[in-house]
């Protein structure tokens, strides 16, 4: 099996063991929203520290640079529990995830304006530029993420996003409290030479800070340029779409106008009303089951199906870095199996994964993110299966099907996406259609 990244061995430690402060939390009935707002309040006590620390404090007290690092760490735990709260309480949102993202720059903020006002009131005017400029670095890293995601780009590359931004700052105000009781905030190292000092105590917390100032801003000039080359590729990939099959439709549609006689045109046209009464999707053929199968996924256009499976390495065992696979049925072809072209891949039926635990992920299509999916062994048979959310219910999820009307090849009009599963205790079949 493929080894498991640092990061999520981390996560899936540290979820270990806040999943039953987590529980807790859901018992007593906070939300993740609550839990949310929570972190952030925190870390408005964080700015307030090093607020009262700039005001009270002399330059020699390192105290509430301590303090408000631990502070620090212990409101970033809240950026984990609001994520699990809504994953073990069946309480993902798109409202939510919104939510959670502008409190966490919100937050950031303010923890920023609390450190350059410290900083500035005990003269360290070089250090609160560095905490300016790690401020300016943390927002483009988030920012340069959520613009290129908006734009169909997954971009999650580089150091210091937030966790690790947290952490640094956190145990570094945490070091240096430690060590200023220890030897003194005042003490200074001079190297011979050299008529001032090189370093102080205070170097514990701000050259970190000085550290993420470069990180920050070289992760969001990589996230840049990385997606720079994407979006080209995309770009490109659409250019050469519509010069291929704008002008062979507009033909298509010409030949079809002028050799169809006008009577046959009424005929046809009477033909096609009788048959859209009739739904699609119960004429179309269903994919043969088999122990691998998940979901699979169905449109107007034609028979053909996109089934998704449980994707197993060649020991047996499921691929944690890519748990599902996705391939064609092609019934239009005498229903012969296909992989995904690479623009299919990318830009449309491609699913992407986020391991949250052992045995457990999040999947969404590369094309549609506001309607999260979660690969999970099921209590019941612990058979992998994919449950959504179906008419407010937990379902597990059998069938997609997109009805569409029109529109363009990169731009489809879709009437409607409906949903099929069913309740995994009662065997109720669940259906829910909405506009995507």
């Amino acid at each position: 099996m493929e080894k498991l990244p640092l990061r999520i061995q981390l996560q899936k430690a540290i979820y270990v063991v806040i999943d039953p402060f987590v529980k807790g939390l859901i018992k007593i009935g906070l939300t993740p929203n609550m839990v949310t707002m929570i972190g952030f309040v925190l870390n408005i006590g964080v700015a307030i520290i090093f607020v009262e620390g700039g005001e009270r404090g002399h330059r020699g007290d390192l105290s509430y640079v301590g303090w408000a690092g631990a502070l620090i760490l212990f409101a970033g735990l809240f950026d984990m529990l609001d994520g699990q709260v809504a994953r073990l309480g069946n309480m993902s949102s798109s409202f939510g995830a919104l939510f959670d993202s502008v409190l966490d720059r919100y937050s950031e903020l303010i923890m920023f304006l609390g450190i350059c006002y410290y900083l500035i009131a005990h003269h360290y005017f070089l250090s609160s530029l560095f905490a300016f400029i790690a401020m300016i670095g943390s927002m483009m890293v988030s920012y340069t993420r959520a613009r290129a995601e908006g734009l169909g780009i997954e971009c999650k590359d580089g150091l210091m996003q937030r966790p690790e931004r947290v952490v640094t700052i956190g145990v570094s105000a945490i070091a240096c409290g430690i060590v200023g009781e220890s030897i003194g905030g005042d003490w200074k190292w001079y190297v011979s030479g050299i008529r001032f000092h090189v370093l102080e105590t205070m170097s514990i917390f701000t050259l970190p800070l000085t550290l993420m100032a470069v990180l920050t801003n070289i992760t969001a000039i990589n996230r840049l340029r990385g997606s720079k080359k994407a979006l080209d590729l995309k770009d490109e990939q659409m250019k050469q779409s519509k010069s291929g099959i704008l002008p062979s439709v507009i033909i298509g549609l010409l030949i079809s106008l002028t050799a169809v006689p006008a009577m046959a045109q009424k005929e046809v046209s009477a033909l096609q009303v009788t048959k859209s009464a009739i739904e699609p999707q119960d004429t179309f053929p269903v994919p043969k089951t088999n122990n691998k199968q998940l979901f699979y996924l169905q449109r107007t256009a034609n028979t053909n199906t996109i089934v998704c499976e449980l994707n197993y390495d060649k020991n047996g065992l499921l691929d944690v870095s890519d748990p599902v696979h996705v391939y064609w049925i092609r019934y239009t072809e005498g229903g012969v199996k296909k992989e995904l072209s690479y623009i299919q891949r990318v830009f449309a039926y491609g699913i992407k994964s986020q391991m949250l635990e052992k045995d457990s992920y999040k999947l969404h299509f590369v094309s549609y993110k506001k309607k999260p999916l979660y690969l999970m062994r099921s209590q019941k048979d612990n058979q992998y299966k994919v449950y959504a959310t179906i008419n407010n219910q937990q379902a597990v999820l059998n069938r997609i099907f997109i009805k569409v009307d029109g529109g363009t090849f990169w731009s489809p009009n879709v009437v409607y996406m409906e949903m099929k599963g069913v309740d995994e205790y009662t065997g109720k079949e669940l259906m829910q259609r909405f506009k995507p």
